[in-house]
C-alpha cells in the first residue's frame, strides 16, 4: 500500500536524514526546503534510489506560500501518513539582554509558527481519514534551558507543549504525535547558530562523538512503523557522554 511521508526542512541535516531513511522504507517523499539548489540536489538523490520524490520549495515561515504549496499537490499526494516537522534552526548564543531581536524573531516564526502552520495545513485530512502521524523534531533545549540558549530552548519547549496539546485534541482519533528530542547533533545546525564560523561550530563537537542525523531519521522511522496502537509519545536522545542539555563529557 501506498504510503506518504512530507518532511520539512528536508535540505541539509536531520531532514535530509529522514527523507532518506522513509525513502529506504518505501515511503513516498515530499520533500521542503527554503534552498531550490539543496531541494533539488536531494530530490535528485533520493530518485535514484527508486524513490517517488515530490519537491516543494518554500519556506515555513510564509504562511501563504505554505498554504500554495499544499494546495498545489496532485490528487494523489495528498493522503499524507508521516508527517515531519524538522524545519527549525538556532540562531546566537549571546545572553538573552544582548540578543539579536532578528534572531529570535527568526527562531520564533520558524520553530513556533512554521511547525503550527504546516500542522494546521496537514492534520485535518489525516483527522478525516482517521490514521496518520505527526513527529515533531524538538530538543533536549526545550526541557531546560541552557547559557546562551534562551530563545531557542523557549521555542523548543513550546514544541514539546504544542506536541502534548495536538496528542490531547487528536485522543479519539488513530493519529499519532511524536516529539522527537535529539541532543549534541553534529549537522549544520552549529554553523547556522554561529552565523558561518565553521571554527566555533566545530568546537561544539570537540572531545565528543555525537550523534548524526541518521540516529534521529532512524528512532522517527521506528516510532512510525510502531504497531497502530502503540503511540511513542516523546523521545529523548542523547550521545553516550551527554547527560542532558548542559553536562556533557568531553575527552581531551
Amino acid at each position: 500500500m501506498k504510503r506518504i511521508a512530507m518532511v520539512t526542512g528536508a535540505t541539509s541535516g536531520i531532514g535530509e536524514a529522514c527523507a532518506r531513511k522513509f525513502a529506504q522504507g518505501g515511503y513516498d517523499i515530499i520533500i521542503t526546503g527554503r534552498n531550490s539548489e539543496r531541494l533539488k540536489a536531494v530530490e535528485e538523490e533520493l530518485t535514484q534510489t527508486g524513490a517517488k520524490v515530490l519537491a516543494l520549495n518554500f519556506d515555513v515561515r510564509n504562511r501563504e506560500a505554505a498554504q500554495e504549496a499544499v494546495n498545489s499537490l496532485p490528487t494523489d499526494w495528498r493522503n499524507i501518513d508521516v508527517l515531519i516537522n524538522n524545519a527549525g534552526l538556532a540562531l546566537g548564543l549571546e545572553p538573552e539582554y544582548e540578543g539579536d531581536m532578528n534572531d529570535w524573531e527568526t527562531m520564533i516564526d520558524t520553530n513556533i509558527k512554521g511547525l503550527l502552520t504546516m500542522t494546521r495545513l496537514i492534520v485535518p485530512r489525516m483527522v478525516e481519514r482517521n490514521v496518520g502521524h505527526v513527529i515533531n523534531i524538538g530538543s533536549v533545549a526545550g526541557d531546560a534551558a541552557y547559557a546562551g540558549g534562551n530563545v531557542y530552548c523557549a521555542t523548543k519547549a513550546a514544541v514539546k507543549t504544542i506536541s502534548d496539546g495536538l496528542r490531547i485534541d487528536l485522543a479519539q482519533t488513530a493519529v499519532r504525535v511524536t516529539n522527537l528530542k535529539p541532543g549534541l547533533v553534529e549537522t549544520h545546525f552549529s554553523n547556522t547558530r554561529f552565523h558561518g564560523d565553521d571554527l566555533r561550530a566545530e568546537k561544539v563537537y570537540h572531545g565528543i562523538k555525537p550523534l548524526t542525523g541518521d540516529d534521529i531519521a532512524d528512532t522517527a522511522f521506528y516510532a512510525a512503523c510502531a504497531p497502530a496502537h502503540v503511540q511513542i509519545a516523546e523521545v529523548l536522545i542523547l550521545a553516550t557522554h551527554q547527560a542532558n542539555g548542559s553536562v556533557i563529557y568531553r575527552e581531551e
